[in-house]
């Protein structure tokens, strides 16, 4: 048992490294990146203290490059999972009588390990298997993912120091208990710094976790599992199993033990897993926690008194940062009538700049979109766009996969504000603009708010104070991280806690102390000092 009332290092940001030409940290990943080409890896299941190995092996080959073999991941069935649970549950009775300051202690040291020896494995994984460029693999991999652990533990505290009054001759307090029963976490290939932290979050809490990262990123999973294994997470609460996303499912949504979810995918997915659970509802010793990020479809909206080039800046590293596979990357875009032709010479001019290729040569700004799929639903979309009455492409609308899946930066301009690709999640390097009359700004945001079935995202551009005041009213529900004269991307830990609503999620807000709380039951205690003896109250006297 604790022997004091401890206080955790204060959480700070990790430092972005540059990446400049000359800097140290250039060379490191450069010959991080040469390692990892050079080497094919065999990635087992971890389940309990066991490497699995079943033999059924899945290679692994980078976005960029679909011809050369990073190594092998071994699949897994129904019996992984269920060995996955039982080894979670096995664990649980330790890990969750162990006292938090020692659960702390783990998840500091995995952060260091995050931003020291293992930063550069960790981001060449992410380059290399999920097509990142360095910039946006340090942001992510090694940059949030340390600031998740860091935070989690601050906001751990301060949820546990939440206590409630006591009155005279009594004590009352709150204890935070673990949910009963074990996690799923699933978790997506854009962000190697959510797939840490979907299953880090909940365990730190004191759950134990079944986790399946997406088959698109188990590279990158391998990494963070040997972090999670050298910082000291005891075997059994973390478990890695790559089962198929329906055969994975079918095990956890019927067993009695479910107690929760975490989840960032697509809404469809998420969708049927609640159902699932629903029907399943008295199955379960407990009513699981859904929690989940499921997509946008992200917003820039400028007024008149916008500044353009601002603007035109927000369209193409919003749109365009890594591929648009971000659940937060703006992909519709109103602009007034008044400023248009400005706001479209400056994004022209960026995008010429714009180059496109292997992210091991750091001059390229856009790489490879995730893989085969995605491509052609991509590509799809372009040419739908060309042969539309009521759309053309502007900028880009090439794509080729011979080397790689890559789908040049593409905006398209359409007059209809409920064309196909002002509505569908693409996840993509394509963004299309809708361009307003100045007197219908008004009725535009009413377009904005009825367009879409998410709220993720949005950002709004004016220099106009009254103006700014008005649409962020107006806007309200439109989406659960809301920017004033920036791009709807790059929330960081600490500082824009990141959720939204509607189609979006359960906005629970990954990065904040609202996202622990919903992986522990608290239990309330009263403790009376001198209980009474009897039962009469004064009222009762003549």
């Amino acid at each position: 048992m604790p022997k004091g009332i401890f206080n955790v290092p204060i959480a700070e940001n990790e430092p972005v490294l540059s990446y400049a030409p000359g800097t140290p940290e250039r060379d490191e990943l450069k010959a991080q990146l040469k390692a990892f080409k050079e080497t094919e890896v065999d990635i087992p299941m971890y389940i309990g203290g066991e490497e699995v190995r079943t033999g059924n092996k899945v290679s692994m080959h980078p976005p960029h490059d679909i011809k050369h073999c990073l190594g092998y991941y071994h699949q897994g069935d129904e019996t992984h999972v269920y060995k996955a649970i039982d080894a979670a549950l096995e664990a649980k009775p330790a890990w969750e009588n162990l006292s938090w300051e020692h659960r702390a202690s783990i998840f500091l040291k995995a952060a260091e390990l995050v931003a020291g020896p293992y930063r550069q494995k960790l981001n060449a994984a992410t380059m290399l298997g999920q097509s990142k460029n360095a910039f946006q693999a340090e942001i992510d991999a090694a940059c949030e993912f340390a600031d998740f652990l860091r935070f989690n533990v601050q906001y751990m505290t301060e949820i546990y120091a939440d206590q409630p009054e006591s009155a005279p001759g009594m004590w009352n307090r709150v204890e935070y208990r673990p949910l009963e029963g074990f996690i799923f976490a699933l978790t997506p290939f854009n962000f190697t710094s959510i797939a840490g932290n979907l299953p880090s979050a909940p365990a730190l809490m004191g759950n134990t976790v079944v986790w399946k990262p997406s088959k698109t990123a188990v590279y990158s999973a391998k990494v963070l599992m040997d972090i999670f294994k050298e910082a000291g997470v005891p075997d059994g609460v973390i478990n890695l199993v790559y089962a198929s996303g329906p055969v994975t499912a079918k095990v956890i949504f019927e067993h009695p033990d479910f107690a929760g979810i975490h989840f960032t995918g697509s809404t469809g997915v998420f969708q049927g897993m609640w159902k699932t659970i629903g029907e399943n509802i008295q199955k379960y010793k407990t009513y699981p926690r859904i929690v989940g990020e499921t997509g946008g479809k992200d917003y820039i909206f400028a007024h008149k008194s916008c500044d353009a080039l601002a603007v035109a800046t927000a369209i193409v590293r919003g749109g365009f940062e890594y591929q648009g596979q971000k659940c937060s990357a703006a992909s519709r875009i109103y602009l007034p009538e008044s400023r248009w032709e400005e706001i479209k010479g400056y994004v022209g001019a960026q995008l010429a700049e714009m180059k496109m290729g292997d992210p091991e040569d750091f001059s390229n700004f856009v790489n490879a979109v995730i893989d085969e799929s995605s491509f052609n639903k991509l590509s799809g979309a372009i040419d739908a766009a060309k042969a539309s009455d009521e759309a053309e492409v502007i900028f880009g609308g090439n794509y080729d996969k011979s080397k790689g899946y890559f789908i040049e930066p593409t905006i398209v301009l359409t007059t209809n504000p409920k064309y196909d690709t002002m509505e569908e999640e693409l996840f993509g390097p394509v963004v299309t603009i809708y361009v307003y009359k100045d007197a219908e700004f008004e009725a535009t945001m009413d377009v904005l708010d009825t367009t879409s079935m998410y709220a993720l995202t949005g950002a709004i551009f004016s220099q106009d104070r009254y103006v700014a005041e008005m649409m962020t009213k107006r806007l309200t529900h439109t989406a659960g991280n809301f920017y004033i004269n920036d791009k709807p991307t790059g929330a960081v830990v600490g500082q824009q806690p990141f959720g939204g609503s509607r189609g979006s999620g359960t906005n629970d807000k990954a990065g904040s102390a609202i996202n622990l709380m919903r992986w522990v039951s608290p239990r309330t205690i009263k403790e009376t000092f001198v209980p009474a003896k009897d039962y009469k109250y004064p009222f009762l006297a003549e």
